[in-house]
């Protein structure tokens, strides 16, 4: 009788292993399914794609119900206990990347079923596309850190044939030249954080790493895989100056560009939430994430707004939107984190697989009425308006069980509002545009602090708190509000100033992202003829 409680917990932890490789096996039986058979129209390969990527979500739903069951659990399939080689660990962090990318993958694959059709290339693509699918589910799930490097690699390898799916265009082999440049520089340094922790910990067990790490434990080598993860991550997540790429894969096919802006980018992200007790240990590597990531979300803001072409704003976007999630991970926010990564994921894979019509709408759309101009006084206005929202938010939510940097953080969104309500503030906007700005300062004070609370609920148990504030961190802090608010600014304060000449040129500038890309292009040796590229077929 005393064996009962035994089996039942081993036989839904056997089940949940079971879904949770699932999704990753039908996704790669269909990719080498689609591989032998490259052609157009390779019936009846798109369906069974797409019921594949269904399938993988509802492994994915079942692998969620056993954590709700049996809680956090490292199921070792290749391997011992303390060195594993292979291994599923279920926890809130995986289980919910594995949902999301289950989730985008199955509409992705979905979308991709009719939008090569007849194409040469359309048995190739959908094969990669299943198979880079299938690789960042073993990532998300890595209970060990040989998987974690063999996957993060593999998906590299995968995404580059996708973006060679049109091989002989000059646009794709100049965005893979620099995606290949980046992929060694991050495989490196995840190597070498790697091997740092395995030495450190003596184990290859990541969730006792964790633990071990969330005591204190590590020394020297453990602030050094902190580097070296930190290096890999803000690489992976095309920060500056390495972004280049990621705003020119608008080469690609549509479903590769929502795939990756939705997926494949959050990969470095991913890994920083993944080892944040590993990064706490080392508050000079989390300041400078703060900076890089602080830096690259002010400046990729700023150049998409000067975009022309869809494609390429959503791209500057992501980078813009990686920056602040690399920044919040940085301020020790790995919760908001967490939330911000499924936020950005669902918003901007809808965004480009809807890329298409988005052109048509406009056009369609009534050309819209002049801008209000607000003065110098109606921008002091609304920014004392925002912040006295703001505050009132804060008691409201109470502010003493709300660390420094999620205050910070929220006032820095808050900034972003006051633009909004130093429009309705101008002499000539209608009343009607001051109450519906007021009501989206309130309506966006009350939605951080109901996300922080949810995000802290879902995910706070599974992840560290952030770091008391030194002068280090405090300094920073200071920086970043400064920061973002004359930026917030200037941008509201820019109609008053727009039609003087040195703007337009400031403009020309911003649309070139300031030539850090066709700096890299000419260090690369990429400014003459388009390099050669391997075929993707």
């Amino acid at each position: 009788m005393s064996t009962l409680p035994v089996l039942a917990g081993v036989v839904p932890a056997l089940v949940t292993g079971i879904a949770g490789l699932a999704g990753p096996l039908l996704l790669g039986l269909v990719a080498v399914f689609a591989l032998r058979r490259p052609g157009r129209r390779p019936h009846p390969l798109p369906l069974v794609a797409e019921a594949a990527g269904g399938l993988a979500l509802l492994t994915a739903l079942v692998t969620l119900a056993g954590y709700l069951a049996n809680g956090a659990m490292t199921l070792v399939i290749v391997g011992t206990a303390d060195w594993p080689l292979l291994a599923l660990r279920v926890d809130v962090i995986s289980v919910t990347m594995l949902l999301l990318v289950a989730f985008v993958g199955w509409a992705v694959l979905r979308y991709s079923r009719t939008y090569l059709d007849g194409e040469a290339v359309q048995g190739a693509f959908t094969g990669w596309l299943a198979a880079t699918l299938a690789l960042v589910m073993l990532l998300v799930t890595a209970g060990s850190l040989v998987q974690l490097v063999l996957a993060w690699a593999a998906v590299s390898y995968g995404l580059i044939r996708l973006l060679l799916t049109y091989p002989d265009r000059p646009g794709a082999q100049r965005a893979v030249a620099k995606k290949r440049f980046t992929v060694l520089i991050t495989e490196a340094s995840l190597v070498v954080a790697v091997l740092f922790l395995a030495l450190a910990y003596q184990t290859t067990d990541i969730a006792r790493i964790l633990a071990a790490a969330g005591e204190g434990q590590g020394g020297g080598l453990a602030i050094a895989a902190a580097a070296f993860l930190a290096l890999a991550a803000v690489i992976k997540s095309a920060q500056f100056p390495l972004h280049g790429w990621l705003t020119e894969v608008m080469e690609a096919p549509t479903p590769v560009s929502a795939l990756l802006h939705a997926g494949v980018i959050n990969a470095g992200g991913f890994l920083l939430i993944r080892f944040a007790d590993v990064l706490l240990l080392s508050p000079g590597v989390m300041a400078l994430l703060v900076i890089l990531g602080g830096f690259t979300a002010l400046f990729a803001a700023l150049v998409m707004l000067t975009q022309p072409m869809v494609k390429t704003a959503l791209a500057w976007s992501t980078v813009a939107q990686m920056g602040f999630m690399i920044l919040q991970c940085g301020l020790g926010l790995f919760p908001l984190a967490l939330l911000h990564i499924l936020a950005h994921s669902l918003y901007k894979a809808h965004a480009f697989l809807s890329s298409g019509t988005a052109v048509a709408e406009v056009a369609r759309s009534a050309r819209p009425g002049a801008v209000a101009v607000p003065s110098g006084a109606a921008v002091g206005r609304a920014f004392l308006l925002a912040v006295a929202v703001y505050a009132a938010a804060a008691a409201a939510f109470g502010v003493a069980d709300k660390s420094v940097q999620a205050l910070a953080l929220g006032a820095v969104l808050i900034f972003g509002v006051a633009y909004l309500l130093a429009q309705g503030f101008a002499g000539a906007a209608p009343r009607g545009l001051m109450l519906r700005t007021m009501a989206a300062s309130l309506a966006a004070a009350v939605s951080y602090f109901a996300l922080q609370a949810l995000s802290a609920a879902a995910f706070g148990h599974a992840l560290p708190e952030p770091l008391v504030p030194g002068p280090l961190e405090t300094a920073l802090l200071v920086l970043m509000l400064a920061s973002f608010g004359a930026v917030a600014v200037t941008q509201a304060m820019f109609p008053l100033w727009g039609a003087h000449p040195a703007a337009a040129g400031l403009r020309v500038h911003l649309s070139n992202g300031f030539y850090a890309n066709a700096l890299l292009d000419r260090w690369l040796g990429l400014t003459g003829r388009p390099p050669v590229a391997r075929q993707a077929g």
